[in-house]
């Protein structure tokens, strides 16, 4: 790869500046995005993009990450900046039309909030379906979607040290109040679960927990391992630390007591697992990557990785075969292919469900057993984890082959189920039901366990 060292633009990352934690944030654009080689008008649009989705990134992607000598095109700057087009065009011109007329803050975050509004900014029914209470109080920042899983969001942990232009979690970034998932009481998390000893999962996510420094961590774990919650069995920490700032465990001040701390979590007797999030074979480059990976599993924890399937990011077979292979070669368990949930700018980076079961098949045909652990295209969809198992005729019928990973009714679970082959779907709500009126989940409206 051409160096990615000669673009850094000098006022913003002095020498040796990767090997330390430097955030940049959309004041940076404009100078981020003239040495990608963009012109004024495109710069514009790019921050015009910025007010509506969030824009972080930090020094070690930009130094050793990105390759600037190919950027807007390279797949990590696409990970990581904002992209003129992926608003509509009207939406686009309206916000830049008024940054380049000074227009007052107060007008800009109105037009931004007017077009967050129609991004469906929690998908899947989270915010309703999956809200969790007890003794009849809401519970805001815990999740209750699957009898044994609970997410839990952690107030600190609502940022991450870059995020990605297609996650799903933008609102949680944005100045929209109302839009955030969050909560600093772990002691209502621990009332919860005494209460639900279905429970044997709980997901420590965000944002990114590993934002949070270690005295902070501890707050949250801790108390999950007290020998009264017997049922929890285990504890998983949804992250991208490894992909966008490794030296968490490697070289920052609390990197050996954030691995004490996981080590105390195995000794509790559960399982820790690091949810990893990689979304394209370099992140895996850099050596501290796999010094940090050897220290995290050292610490006794197992490494799953995911990532959704993006368009211009890492669509393409060659791309997931030869992350999954790295990463077993690492040490670290391939987990999910997901696909780009219908939220945010879903329309620009989605792939058709076809086409991703293509990818999918075609980089699952070239990879060990070792490797093929990994389960996709799956949609996390409002019934639950839908998997397109493939394409196939049916009764003198074309149909996608569809089958329930994990399910809001548990019932549902591994039943194949068919939707009439559609090119273009790209989400569970464009297919319509082959062979039966209805697909087999029945409405949601509620919880039976609240």
């Amino acid at each position: 790869m051409t160096s990615v060292h000669q673009a850094i633009p000098a006022q913003l990352a002095p020498p040796g500046e990767g090997r330390r934690f430097r955030a940049y944030t959309a004041k940076h654009l404009d100078t981020l995005t003239e040495r990608a080689g963009l012109p004024e008008a495109t710069r514009l649009a790019v921050r015009a993009v910025a007010t509506v989705l969030p824009f972080r990134t930090n020094t070690y992607v930009t130094e050793q990450l990105i390759d600037w000598s190919n950027a807007p095109e390279d797949p990590i700057y696409r990970l990581v900046f904002p992209q003129p087009d992926m608003l509509p065009p009207d939406d686009v011109d309206r916000l830049s039309a008024a940054l380049s007329s000074g227009a007052e803050t107060a007008e800009v975050k109105k037009l931004a909030h007017e077009v967050r509004m129609r991004l469906n900014p929690h998908p899947a029914g989270q915010l309703v379906l999956n809200a969790a209470a007890l003794d009849d109080e809401p519970l805001p920042g815990l999740q209750h979607k699957y009898p044994e899983t609970v997410l839990f969001f952690p107030r600190q942990g609502q940022t991450c040290h870059a995020y990605c232009t297609y996650c799903f979690r933008w609102a949680q970034f944005v100045d929209e109040p109302d839009l955030k998932m969050a909560s600093d009481d772990i002691g209502a998390l621990v009332a919860y679960l005494h209460a639900h000893p279905e429970v044997t999962s709980v997901l420590i996510t965000g944002g990114d927990p590993m934002i949070m420094g270690e005295p902070v961590l501890r707050r949250y774990l801790e108390p999950l391992l007290d020998p009264s919650l017997e049922h929890l069995e285990s504890i998983r920490i949804g992250t991208k630390s490894l992909a966008y700032w490794p030296q968490r465990y490697v070289s920052d001040p609390d990197a050996a007591a954030t691995l004490r701390l996981f080590e105390e979590v195995r000794a509790s007797g559960r399982s820790l697992a690091f949810m990893a999030h990689f979304s394209h074979p370099r992140e895996l480059e850099p050596p501290v990557v796999g010094e940090a990976v050897r220290r995290i599993r050292d610490a006794g924890a197992v490494i799953r990785t995911q990532a959704p399937l993006i368009r211009t990011i890492n669509d393409d077979p060659a791309v997931w075969s030869g992350m999954w292979r790295t990463q077993a070669r690492m040490g670290m368990v391939p987990y999910y292919m997901f696909v780009e949930r219908d939220t945010g700018p879903q329309d620009y980076f989605a792939v058709p469900l076809a086409r991703a079961h293509e990818i999918f098949r075609d980089a699952f045909a070239c990879v060990s057993g070792l490797c093929r652990t990994v389960r996709g295209p799956s949609m996390s969809a409002t019934p639950g984890k839908v998997c397109v198992d493939g394409v196939a005729e049916m009764a003198g019928q074309k149909v996608f082959v569809l089958h329930l990973i994990q399910a809001r009714q548990p019932g549902l679970v591994g039943r194949p189920f068919f939707a009439h082959y559609d090119p273009a779907a790209t989400w569970l709500s464009d297919l319509r039901p082959a062979f039966a009126e209805q697909f087999p989940w029945a409405p949601i409206s509620s919880h039976p366990w609240n």
